[in-house]
């Protein structure tokens, strides 16, 4: 427990690393963001059946018949797009400051998997209201997974859940959004902080 205290408040911090222009804070923006569309997507779980039957009109029950219901919603729709825009762009800011060289450039990776994780993220909680935007995404989606080599033909089968779009296809997308991609992200997020510190904390300045 001290060991993690000591991380997160460490006894000494450079200079440059405490100051906004520096950083922008955009590392903390997007882990604050995540934050709140954890908080925000449990509230719509609890609102929300994923059934090609029901999900567009639990979504729209949701905008129009639950107290707050479109606010929360319009809050982890927005912070999506803005947590997609922030880790681009703390990925910029790092590329830009040199901060992907020794001995950090095992924390590169992650953070380029965490770019990876955070777009897909954003892709399948766009399927979830099941209307026409969502069945062409998905529909595009799962064509171009069917063009990978070899077994092309079998991802698209998982993706799908079948042979065609269906109910089981906006299941497993579900699943995918609010359970495995979630739980990978924070584990590699828990990595990523980790490594920042063990690397001698936030690079310097070039």
């Amino acid at each position: 427990m001290n060991s993690l205290i000591y991380h997160l408040h460490p006894v000494k911090v450079k200079r440059h690393a405490v100051k906004v222009s520096y950083t922008l804070c955009l590392g903390g923006l997007s882990f604050f963001l995540f934050i709140l569309l954890t908080v925000t997507g449990i509230f719509l779980m609890f609102f929300y059946r994923p059934t090609a039957a029901q999900a567009w009109d639990d979504i729209y029950t949701l905008q129009t018949s639950v107290t707050f219901g479109l606010l929360v919603r319009n809050m982890h729709r927005w912070a999506a797009h803005l947590m997609v825009l922030t880790v681009f762009l703390h990925m910029a800011r790092v590329f830009y400051h040199g901060a992907y060289k020794a001995p950090r450039e095992f924390n590169w990776v992650i953070g380029v998997i965490l770019l990876t994780l955070t777009l897909l993220l954003s892709f399948t909680g766009y399927l979830l209201p099941w209307d026409q935007l969502a069945l062409w995404a998905v529909t595009v989606g799962t064509n171009m997974m069917g063009y990978t080599p070899v077994f092309g033909d079998q991802v698209r089968f998982v993706l799908l859940g079948g042979v065609e779009i269906g109910t089981d296809t906006l299941l497993r997308w579900y699943v995918l959004h609010v359970l495995m991609l979630p739980f990978v992200a924070v584990i590699f997020m828990a990595i990523h902080f980790w490594r920042v510190r063990k690397d001698g904390g936030i690079s310097g300045p070039l």
